[in-house]
């Protein structure tokens, strides 16, 4: 006893735990007594044995096992914590009791297994339960098994789910023991019990002869549905119910029948997926020609789709193939076979084969064509398996559009279809608004020649009948004659519906009891769609008698009740047969006295007036219920009836039809007789108003749309223009009276268009102003009726659309007997047709046409381009068609598969359509949620920010359409949010967190989304985190917590944990469920009129197509119900409604505590890292969780729960506190202001609009009041807010952009501005261009505002990195850098090229352009300071863009100039630049900003463009008398007044404003055409093509980017554009001035203008490329060869290594080009400089090494450069290799190995054959010699005479060839020059000969030829003349002749030789010049040629003085010239001076 005494004494706890098994025992015997002991179940006692319990049943002693399950059973039976334990414990007793030999240990084990399941926890049982059915020892199978089979036995299947377990026993049966394979057994039989045949398809597939054995038990068991016999603990009134029963002896038992739920065998099986394993050549087969190998494919799909259940996936490819077969397959027997697979594929998919369903119906409804009974029966089989998948809503507009086919049988069998289709619904789903069109379509078949046509329609009919009951159907059987209402009704007889047959059974008996038609009447819906069958068979009397019969009944017999009277005076006022006239008189004469009917007809009319006053005595004493409405109608209608002449009388008639009306039950029938005369007298001027009033009386028994339709029907029908007016005067007052609802729009809008077209303007009027009534109801949709009509009638009735915009339709007051009859059913039924009205009415377009082939193949083309086309197109069709119907044929598709499109502008483009399309399509849109909505929630998992937002625009667009209901049915959307992807996470959780409390219901399939919103609120990503925890709430107020609850029980420990916190915390803030809509109070009011609130919110939500804003308006209106109430205390339901109370009262205080020192201790604290740095990128929740605390101390509390609320709302009434009390807690403020700012900054990532907007506004209050209190921001507040700030600068809303620049502005009052420019410099290195380019402007504002001081470390590398920026591929950001060191460059001039660094030669370039157009020149010093005076206070006080706004404006207008300019002037002009600069007028400068500028301050004014005076100056000028001349000649005065003017007309072509550019480009066109004006442009051609191709790149860049823009205006930019280069280049001479890098620059914008894909959108766009491309070939013709030869090749070179643009077209295009110019090479060999080709040639293979070309893509590169080569070599032969002289490391490149070779083979071909022929004398060329020889030799000695540095060599070359080949033909060379250059060729060679020879002078014939030339020559004269002076080719010196050659022409240009015999011989100074000069000069060279031309003629005077005549025969001519000249060259001098 010594071991037993150590534990005896142990706590029970403790004995349980001992390693003892006989402590063990004990301590299980006493804890299990202490468990039944323990009454309180939540003792604490309880938690100590949480972690023994599976210990106790674990145990490894079997006697102490045994207690220890005794003692767990106790427990879970007793203990509140028990079911903590269910999963360890039952997992315990499956592995360690099961399969103990021990009965008593199994027995205790299946209780305690059943005993969790009664303690709620069935799932954790079941799941270890069916884990035991994988272990290896049967007996614990065994177990399991019956474990299994006690608790559904006792529980029922309500409890045990069904769905795992029929799983498993397929398996099962396979085991190899018995014992299992019989248990199973008995396991099938038991769930047999529960859901009967719905087991047969899992287990069809089990071994033959067990299904044979379970056939028998299953036949063995009671047909009765079992019960539960044992409760949860939550089902103890069950339980006692339970009880009862079967005290009572069970006689209630078929009350329990419908316990036994209703188990669908499809829910039971598992899923097979057969997308995988279709065939691979499934889709080739298909397609095939051959008959057989379709018919294989299809069989290999048949196998497929016979599995029951089909994995979910995307079948399109498969049902689109299908429908082909079905559609347009020749073989009948495919297309059974194809219907066959399609009918399985719809049974297998179900519901998720809805998406599809449409695509197919119209495809089988047409194909019903076919006669062969199969066909026809697998098409009817594949159309009702369809069916099943949707709704008849959703196919509807299918049927209804072959309801009218030519084919009878297509009639037939779509009858046939609604007929089975009606089956399947209920009341409820075959509302009126559906059961209308669809009875309509049938009541014409009914009368259909082809007899089954008619029994198919009859039975369709008698089908609906069936569903709906009589009530509801009788309205539309109005004018179905007896006989055939009869067939309709035996019809219905005949029918059994799917749904509700055993009700029929049981309620016949009732039904036949009553024995009367109208039985049904006083019970509603229900029991008239159960009873019809019995009703029908009791009712066999006519039609017409019956419902007369019935109506005197129903008259004299008081009903069950009001509704009962309500419904049966409906059905009789619609359906009342016409009385004979003799009738008539006797029912009249029962309530008339005889007198009255006898004077009715009097021909005294005062007679007629008393028998009139007879008549209404008699009808006000009659009773309602005998009046005889009909007769007494009629009555008034006798002769002279309706034609009564007397007035009085006539009042009387029509106030007695009025009475009636309103007295009696009054029909339609009887509204006919009277209708007619009613609107033949409203127009009557005495009459008229009596019948108005008569006409609403009708309406009010009638119904308003009936009867409106009947008058307005008839007054258009005469010709009575005052009748028609009236009528649609009276129908507009009558709907505000009667309301909108059932008026039947399209027949009055047909009638309003007739009505607007009338002649007589008061029929107009009367429509504008009905269609202004219908427009309070309809809205907007209503215009789109009349968009065809006339502009000025348009804008009369918009004009009526504007007064009532902002109106709400009146409240009723005047209610329709037939909608108050019924008021339950028909504000349900109303409530349809008014949500759908609008919608139904507008008229929508067929595009299943335009949905062609070609078109969805271009939507899944593999060039983009196609793709983007496709799309293109149908955005197009779209818009043509505005409202559309829902079939649109194979889009959804391919519009799907568009979405995934790797291009992101077409994912963008396809979003875009699909909104588009949403609003066309309307609610219809519906239908393709599945299959295009769903793909759209998957775009929100785009990584790009802009494509996320459009793709939630377009699902909240679709959305509005469809509602919620379509998008949260089935997997789809769990599915999505289980993909991990964090962007779709965010945004669809987001997404559904807004959308959720909108609704008042969701369906069940919600409940699929928590565990993957569970895995979300454990993600990786901060932000799925967030939106995961804002997103519990809203699915917790639709699921419940304990449902959530339960689904967190599946999760691992440690997550689950985490979620059930997440879970309590949101079922604290759970928002509340909107209220229903408050027909729900009407209906409790049934006999008071609908409440105006009520129908006025249901009107609009019609229109608007929004239930959430109907509920708000209903919410509001509602306070009576507290909806109100509660929606307001929704948000904050954590807070008792008492706190609040105290909360407001203790607002008035102050919001801000004031701690003495807290702000610093709160820095001290950052600096220790106490706290978190306020640095981040996105803020976390530890940083709002800081704040928080760090405002508890300082901030009031409430302010603090406002300000850190989840609600935007809140924020905003935080803001707004804030704000008012700013100016009086400055104090406050100041102290807590580094914690408001760090706020303020979180606030900055929110994306609500309204919140940032209420931020800025604050922060601009702040800072001005802290301006004023001169506070400075500490470094700490400052770094803590102005980087955020600095971040929202780049906000893409410029409203906010500029607030946040007004803000940055004054910043720099309270904080320093160098410190302020460090932070900015910082928001540079932002990924957002906006941001950077503002960052910048910003800079630069600070700059001038504050000079270079400002800019930090150093304005070196401060301002290095902003000129950084300039290279940047953002045009914003490029001009904003540009602009920024111009500013710089005002401050500090030319050192601002020093500050900021090295630059590329572009961005130099552009520097240098923008600073020569800035204007700020040192002449404008004063405006400028006068300029910043004015605009820095601005600055400081407006908005920080303020300063540079004129800096903006002036670089924007001027970029004309070119860099090549630039260039060019400062390689080789540079030094005589600087020399004459200052010596050049001011009009000289082709300085325009000058101009500008001068002219904008006041000084000289520009010349007006239209003043010009331009044909004056085209005029001949004649040399005046040179007494008064100063220099300047002719030319000088012509060009002094016109360049200016030209150049300013060429800088207008680059506008920015489109209409200027086209002005300026006018003006020079015309100057272009006329020839006389054309010598004008020479000079000017550069800078000319430099404007037009600037305007062309502002188009490409600006102009066709901005959609506001006009296209149209930009195409006629561009037709003047290229209509002015092709006239440019049209005119040789000015062709050939346009220089290589002008060529290059106007190829590559020609080439981009070609590309651009946006000009194929427009309608003249390819007019426009025709236009380039011909334009191109003109420069490639007419330009100078060697220019554009060379550009090209520049151009090819860049295009390569992508720099000037990536696209492989445009390098094709260039070498396109390329060719064109090397077949043209043979002609233009001669003129060509070769060095100069062959040098850009070795650079291009300098950059591109024959290796590198072999590694591109394409080989075309090389092919060219190859082929330019080859054609130059074989022109010139050997001698190309003279021509490398230009190049200056020939190893560089391969270039001279390449032609070496090329030139080796050439000869090798030709056989190694030189010219051998001797030389005659040498005198003579040789024979042999080549033409191309000859022709390179002139050309390369003509190109010498035409240099500057190279004349005299070229002259002298030329006259030593001359002389060696006497036979040589120089003529061609000189006829392509002008006649000056001929001339001066000639002077020359007599020159040089003259030297050789020895002569001093020359004759005095050839002396005075050929010197006056026009003034466009005189450039070339200057620089063929200014040649050194100190000899020739051969070393001589040069004599005076060549001085006095020099003077003629400077007297010439003087004008002192006016009347030398050369200007006779040449009249006419204007002709084209024609030089033969390789490059031609820019025009600052032309200007600087100018300006020196005076220093040339003193440089001759200089040289003749200091070089003495080398001849000794001079004569004293020579010396009296010299002297001459120098007189007259101080002549010049003086006067220039």
């Amino acid at each position: 006893m010594g071991d037993e005494s150590e534990w005896i004494k142990l706590p029970i706890d403790q004995k349980c735990e001992h390693k003892v098994w006989k402590a063990r025992l004990n301590g299980y015997e006493e804890a299990a007594k202490l468990f039944q002991k323990i009454s309180d179940e939540k003792s604490p006692e309880w938690s100590k044995y949480l972690g023994l319990i599976k210990k106790f049943v674990t145990d490894s002693n079997a006697v102490a096992q045994l207690k220890g399950l005794e003692a767990a059973l106790a427990y879970v039976e007793n203990a509140h914590v028990a079911g903590k334990t269910a999963g360890e414990v039952v997992s315990g007793v499956v592995n360690k009791v099961f399969n103990q030999p021990k009965a008593r240990a199994k027995e205790l084990g299946t209780e305690i297994c059943l005993m969790y399941i009664e303690i709620e926890k069935t799932e954790p049982v079941q799941e270890e339960l069916l884990k035991g059915l994988d272990n290896k020892n049967p007996k614990i199978v065994v177990a399991c098994i019956e474990t299994i089979r006690k608790a559904l036995g006792e529980f029922g299947s309500k409890i045990v789910q069904l769905k795992p377990i029929v799983k498993v026993l397929p398996k099962l049966f396979e085991s190899r023991e018995k014992a299992v394979r019989d248990e199973a057994k008995l396991l099938a039989v038991e769930v047999y019990k529960w859901i009967r045949d719905a087991l047969r398809p899992p287990l069809q597939n089990i071994n033959s002869v067990q299904l044979k054995e379970l056939e028998e038990e299953w036949v063995k068991l009671p047909t009765t549905a079992p019960r539960q016999t044992r409760f949860l603990r939550s089902q103890q009134d069950l339980k006692s119910k339970f009880e009862q029963h079967q005290a009572a002896g069970d006689d209630e038992e078929d009350d329990e029948e419908g316990d036994a739920p209703v188990v669908d065998a499809y829910e039971l099986l598992e899923p097979v997926e057969i997308l995988l394993k279709l065939p691979k050549d499934f889709y080739d087969k298909i397609e095939a020609k051959k008959w057989q190998e379709r018919k294989e494919a299809l069989e290999a799909l048949e196998v497929l789709v016979k599995n029951p259940k089909l994995e979910s996936g995307d079948y399109s490819d498969v049902v689109r193939a299908l429908k082909k077969v079905i559609g347009k397959d020749s073989n009948v027997l495919l297309v059974a076979l194809g219907a066959k697979c399609l009918a399985g594929l719809a049974a297998g998919l179900r519901k998720k084969f809805q998406s599809y369903a449409a695509h197919v119906v119209p495809t089988l409804l047409e194909k019903f064509k076919e006669k062969k009974p199969q066909v026809v029966q697998a098409l009817q089989e594949a159309i009702d398996a369809v069916f099943l998948t949707t709704t008849l809503q959703n196919l509807s507009e299918d049927v209804l559009a072959v309801m009218d086919n030519k084919n009878p049988s297509i009639k037939q069998q779509a009858s046939l279809f609604l007929a089975r289709s009606f089956r399947y619904c209920t009341p409820s789903t075959l509302p009126k608004s559906l059961l209308k069109p669809l009875c309509a379509a049938l009541l014409k078949q009914i009368n259909d020649s082809a007899l089954e046509v008619r029994d198919a329609a009859f039975e369709a009919l008698g089908t609906a009948l069936k569903v709906v009951g009589e009530r509801v159907m009788n309205p539309f059987l109005v004018d179905v004659d007896k006989l055939k209402l009869d067939k309709i009704k035996e019809s219905s007889d005949k029918v059994e519906l799917v749904h509700g047959k055993k009700s029929n059974a049981s309620k016949e008996g009732k039904a036949g009891a009553s024995g009367k038609v109208c039985s049904s009447s006083s019970s509603g819906d229900k029991v008239d769609s159960s009873s019809t069958k019995a009703v029908g068979q009791s009712k066999k009397p006519p039609a017409g008698k019956s419902v007369g019969a019935s109506k005197k009944v129903k008259a004299v017999v008081p009903p069950s009740g009001p509704s009962g009277k309500g419904k049966k005076g409906t059905e009789i006022k619609e359906v009342e047969p016409e009385l004979a006239i003799e009738v008539c008189e006797e029912r009249a004469a029962a309530v008339l006295p005889a007198s009255c009917l006898q004077q009715l007809d009097s021909s005294n009319w005062k007679e007629r007036l008393a028998s009139m006053e007879e008549f209404q005595k008699g009808v006000e004493v009659t009773e309602k219920k005998v009046l005889p409405c009909q007769a007494l109608v009629r009555m008034l209608a006798k002769k002279p009836g309706w034609k009564e002449t007397n007035f009085q009388v006539m009042q009387m008639k029509l106030y007695i039809v009025a009475l009636i009306a309103q007295k009696g039950s009054f029909s339609r029938t009887s509204a006919e007789v009277v209708l007619d005369g009613l609107v033949d007298k409203i127009g009557d001027i005495k009459c008229g108003m009596k019948a108005k009033e008569a006409l609403t009386a009708i309406a009010g028994a009638c119904s308003l749309p009936w009867t409106a339709e009947q008058v307005v029907a008839m007054a258009f029908a005469q010709k009575n223009p005052k009748n028609q007016s009236e009528i649609l005067n009276w129908l507009a007052n009558a709907i505000k009276e009667f309301g909108f609802a059932g008026l039947n729009v399209k027949a009055f809008i047909s009638h309003v268009k007739t009505a607007l077209a009338a002649t007589n303007p008061a029929v107009r009027t009367s429509a504008i102003t009905l269609l202004g009534v219908m427009y309070l109801y309809m809205g907007a949709p209503l215009r789109m009726f009349f968009e065809d009509e006339k502009p000025a009638l348009l804008s009369q009735i918009d004009a009526e659309f504007e007064k009532m915009q902002g109106q709400t339709p009146p409240a009723p007051i005047r209610r329709v007997v037939k909608y108050d009859a019924d008021e339950e059913e028909a504000t349900e039924e109303q409530d349809d047709e008014e949500n759908g009205n609008v919608q139904d009415l507008l008229p929508r377009t067929d595009i299943g046409d335009k949905i062609t082939s070609d078109l969805v193949s271009k939507l899944g083309d593999k060039n983009w381009k196609v793709r983007k086309e496709g799309l293109d197109e149908l955005s197009t069709i779209l818009n043509e068609a505005k409202l559309i119907q829902p079939n649109i044929g194979e889009l959804p598709g391919v519009l799907k598969g568009r979405l995934n499109d790797s291009n992101k502008i077409l994912v963008q483009q396809t979003l875009a359509i699909l909104q588009q399309m949403a609003t066309a399509m309307g609610p219809n849109i519906r239908q393709h949620v599945k299959i295009l909505g769903i793909p759209i929630i998957t775009v929100l998992g785009d990584s790009k920010n802009n494509v996320r937002a459009a793709a939630l625009t377009t699902l909240n667009s679709w959305v509005e359409k469809t509602g919620m209901k379509e998008w949260l049915d089935g997997e789809d959307l769990s599915e999505e949010l289980k993909k991990e992807n964090p962007f779709l996470r965010q945004e669809l959780l987001g997404w559904l967190a807004e959308k959720l409390p909108t609704l008042r219901s969701v369906p069940t399939d919600l409940m699929l989304c928590v565990p993957h919103l569970y895995s979300c609120l454990e993600d990786r990503n901060g932000d799925v985190r967030k939106k995961a925890q804002d997103a519990l709430p809203t699915f917790m107020m639709h699921l419940g917590y304990e449902k959530m609850y339960k689904a967190a029980g599946k999760l691992k420990p440690a997550s689950k944990d985490q979620v059930v916190t997440a879970l309590e915390k949101a079922q604290a803030i759970v928002p509340a469920k909107p209220a229903a809509p408050t027909k729900t109070s009407s209906k409790s009011n049934a006999g008071a009129a609908r409440p105006p609130s009520a129908a006025s919110a249901r009107v609009n939500s019609a229109s608007a197509n929004d239930e959430a804003d109907a509920f708000k308006s209903d919410a509001k209106k509602g306070k009576s119900t507290g909806v109100a109430s509660k929606l307001k205390s929704a948000p904050n339901k954590k807070v008792p409604s008492k706190p609040n109370i105290k909360d407001d009262d203790d607002k008035s205080g102050p919001i801000f505590i004031i701690v003495p020192n807290a702000k610093e201790q709160r820095v001290k604290d950052e600096r220790a890292l106490k706290v978190l740095k306020w640095n981040f990128t996105t803020p976390r929740d530890e940083y709002s969780e800081q704040l928080k605390t760090q405002m508890s101390s300082c901030v009031a509390k409430w302010l603090q729960d406002e300000m850190f609320h989840t609600d935007f709302h809140h924020h905003i009434k935080a803001l707004t506190v804030l704000l008012e009390h700013l100016e009086n807690e400055i104090e406050g403020t100041v102290a807590c202001l580094d914690l408001i700012l760090k706020w303020l900054t979180l606030r900055f990532f929110d994306t609500n609009t309204s919140v940032l907007m209420k931020v800025l506004e604050y922060l601009k209050l702040l800072f001005t009041v802290l301006n004023k209190e001169d506070y400075h921001l500490t470094e700490n507040e400052a770094s803590s807010f102005i980087p955020y700030l600095i971040n929202k600068v780049g906000e893409p809303k410029d409203v906010i952009r500029k607030d946040v620049r007004s803000i940055l502005n004054m910043m720099c009052n309270v904080y320093p501005a160098s410190k302020m420019f460090n932070l900015i410099m910082e928001g540079l290195k932002s990924k957002n261009s906006k941001q950077r380019a503002e960052c910048l402007e910003e800079l630069g504002a600070l700059i001038e505002a504050h000079d270079l001081n400002v800019c930090q470390p150093t304005p070196t590398k401060a301002l290095k990195e902003i000129a950084c920026q300039i290279g940047d591929r953002d045009t914003s950001v490029r001009n904003a850098a540009l602009n920024t060191v111009v500013t710089v460059y005002n401050i500090c001039g030319d050192q601002v090229f020093k500050l900021i660094g090295n630059l590329s030669e572009k961005e130099m370039s552009m520097l240098e352009e923008r600073i020569k157009r800035s204007a700020k020149k040192s002449t404008t010093v004063s405006i400028k300071q006068l300029e910043e005076k004015t605009q820095r206070p601005q600055g400081i006080n407006q908005n920080a863009a303020m300063p540079r706004k004129g800096c903006e404006e002036v670089p924007s207008k001027l970029k004309i100039m070119y860099r090549t300019y630039r260039i060019q002037a400062r390689s080789s002009n540079a030094h005589s630049a600087s020399e004459s600069t200052h010596t050049i007028p001011k009009e000289f400068q082709l300085d325009l900003d000058e101009i500008e500028n001068d002219n904008n301050a006041g000084g000289c004014e520009l010349p007006d463009l239209v003043q010009h005076k331009l044909d004056e100056l085209y005029e001949p000028v004649c040399i005046p008398e040179p007494k008064n001349r100063s220099v300047s000649p002719h030319y000088d005065e012509m060009h002094g007044t016109t360049d200016s003017t030209i150049n300013f007309v060429v800088s207008q072509v680059a506008s920015s404003d489109i209409n200027t550019s086209i002005q300026a480009l006018a003006q020079i066109d015309e100057v272009l055409r006329q020839e006389s004006k054309v010598d004008t442009m020479s000079g000017h051609i550069d800078q000319f093509l430099i404007a037009t191709f600037m305007q062309l790149r502002l188009i490409y860049n600006t102009h066709m980017a901005d959609e506001k823009l006009n296209k149209t205006e930009i195409l006629k930019l561009y037709s003047c554009i290229i209509g002015n280069m092709i006239t440019l280049f049209q005119i040789e001479p000015l062709a050939k001035e346009a220089s290589m890098g002008v060529l290059k620059d106007l190829m590559h914008g020609l080439i981009l203008l070609m590309l651009d894909s946006r000009l194929e959108d427009l309608d003249e766009g390819p007019q426009v490329i025709r236009s380039v491309n011909l334009l191109m070939v003109k420069v490639l013709e007419k330009s100078d060869p060697t220019n554009i030869l060379s550009s090209l090749i520049v151009l090819l070179q860049d295009s390569l290594l992508a720099t000037t643009n990536n696209s492989p077209k445009f390098s094709e295009l260039i070498m396109k080009c390329l060719w064109r110019m090397i077949r043209l090479l043979p002609s233009n060999v001669n003129v060509i400089n070769v060095d100069r080709i062959l040098l850009d040639v070795h650079n291009f293979m300098r950059v591109f090494p024959r290796e590198r070309l072999k590694q591109m893509k394409s080989d075309l590169p090389m092919r060219t450069q190859k082929t330019l080569l080859h054609t130059l070599c074989k022109l010139l032969g050997p001698k190309i290799m003279d021509h490398l002289t230009l190049i200056e490391n020939k190893n560089e490149s391969e270039l001279e190995a390449h032609l070496r070779r090329v030139t080796k083979h050439s000869m090798a071909l030709s056989g190694g054959k030189t010219d051998s022929e001797t030389e005659k004398g040498g005198s003579t060329i040789e024979d042999k010699e080549s033409k191309a020889k000859i022709s390179e030799t002139l050309a390369e000695i003509f190109k010498k005479i035409g240099s500057k540095e190279n004349t005299r060599e070229g002259l002298a070359e030329l006259y030593e060839y001359r002389k060696k080949y006497s036979d040589a033909d120089i003529e061609p060379f000189l006829r392509k020059s002008s006649q000056f250059f001929q001339n001066y060729i000639e002077r020359g060679l007599r020159l040089v000969e003259n030297e050789r020879e020895g002569k001093g002078r020359i004759s005095s014939s050839s002396s005075s030829a050929g010197f006056s030339s026009p003034p466009d020559e005189l450039p070339y004269v200057a620089s063929s003349t200014s040649i050194p002076s100190t000899g020739s080719t051969n070393g001589e010196e040069v004599g005076p002749a060549v001085y006095l050659e020099r003077l003629k022409i400077l007297r010439q240009r003087c004008g002192l030789e006016n009347n030398s015999k050369h200007e006779e011989d040449n009249p006419q100074p204007h002709f084209y010049p024609k030089p033969t000069v390789p490059t031609v000069v820019s025009s600052s060279e032309l200007l600087h040629n100018k300006l020196t031309h005076l220093r040339d003629s003193r440089e001759c005077n200089q040289e003749q003085e200091s070089h003495p005549p080398m001849q000794t025969n001079s004569s004293t001519t020579s010396a009296a010239n010299l002297d001459d000249l120098k007189k007259r060259l101080e002549r010049i001098k003086s006067s220039r001076k």
